[in-house]
């Protein structure tokens, strides 16, 4: 089975477009996701005419259609510097020992990207965390649970520990406050892999029998522009900074129109996954050209079946 057929696009793409929100909007894009009360979730980045971004909510009962999206932003940015330009890029994964969803986003202000937390019950009120990584740090997602009783966060600084090169690491927490150094993960191939300029985070790592699933993002430069491509790899379910295989070839790529044009050409840009152990059903949400939101599924099974095949990494 070729790597690039893992993830077949939804026929019905683009899934959500400015045209859907209730209030005039540029874009909307890269959304979390989350399975809630039987229906699907989707927290989206919305750019708005000034193009600073906030994040909304839609609800569907399949995740496929039927959408209504709420009429007020669920987190917009308040009056203080860190947020002056707005949130982005937002992942959503369930806590069970806090009993709440935890939101990771970007706050973006004049002194760069942050990695912003938030709680949600019912995403229709939010409890803000704040800042939780200092700029520059974006691409961030926790577990859903401790390891060896401590959280923890992938995500892409850019400090003096590591992450200038696009790569993605984690760091560890006791209480979602103080967090270590940054450790690494997994780094952009070098030459001219099609994930060589940088990598980031994607959805929250999905727990497995055989780890940790890691979907995402890879760039590569090319004389026309960027070409952002969605990649897979397996993480060790004990230490994940542990790389137990990766794809040599990327699974999704940008070929559909409403992803070669758009605002941001050539890009698909995936935050949102649900897998329905019911069917083994993956559905992967991403942003497309930071336009529209977009569908693509794939059985877990196949995903797992492909990473397994690979070398076991050094």
């Amino acid at each position: 089975m070729s790597t690039r057929e893992l993830f077949v696009r939804h026929a019905a793409n683009p899934i959500l477009t400015a045209d859907d929100w209730p209030y005039q909007v540029n874009a909307v894009f890269n959304p979390g996701a989350a399975t809630v009360g039987g229906g699907t979730v989707l927290l989206a980045r919305v750019e708005d005419r000034r193009g600073i971004s906030h994040l909304a909510v839609a609800r569907s009962p399949d995740g496929v259609g039927g959408w209504t999206v709420d009429r007020a932003p669920l987190l917009a940015p308040d009056d203080v510097a860190s947020e002056q330009w707005g949130f982005e890029d937002p992942r959503v994964v369930w806590i069970e020992e806090l009993g709440h969803w935890a939101i990771t986003c970007t706050a973006y202000g004049p002194a760069g990207p942050a990695v912003f937390l938030a709680a949600t019950e019912d995403f229709t009120s939010v409890e803000r965390y704040g800042i939780v990584r200092h700029p520059e740090d974006k691409n961030a997602a926790l577990l859903p649970q401790r390891i060896d009783g401590r959280w923890v966060l992938f995500h892409r600084p850019k400090t003096q520990f590591g992450g200038a090169h696009g790569e993605i690491l984690l760091s560890r927490s006791e209480d979602l406050i103080s967090w270590s150094a940054p450790e690494q993960v997994l780094q952009p191939r070098e030459g001219a892999w099609w994930d060589s300029l940088r990598i980031g985070l994607g959805p929250p790592p999905l727990r497995t029998d055989y780890g940790w699933l890691l979907v995402y993002h890879g760039v590569k430069e090319t004389i026309s522009g960027d070409i952002y491509r969605v990649g897979l790899a397996l993480l060790d379910l004990d230490e994940p900074t542990r790389v137990l295989r990766r794809l040599p070839g990327w699974v999704l790529a940008p070929l559909a129109p409403y992803e070669r044009t758009g605002d941001v050409p050539n890009v698909v840009f995936p935050c949102g996954l649900i897998h329905d152990p019911a069917t083994d059903e993956v559905r992967l949400y991403y942003g497309a050209a930071d336009s529209s939101i977009c569908l693509a599924t794939a059985r877990l099974g196949d995903l797992l079946d492909v990473l397994l095949a690979e070398p076991q990494e050094d």
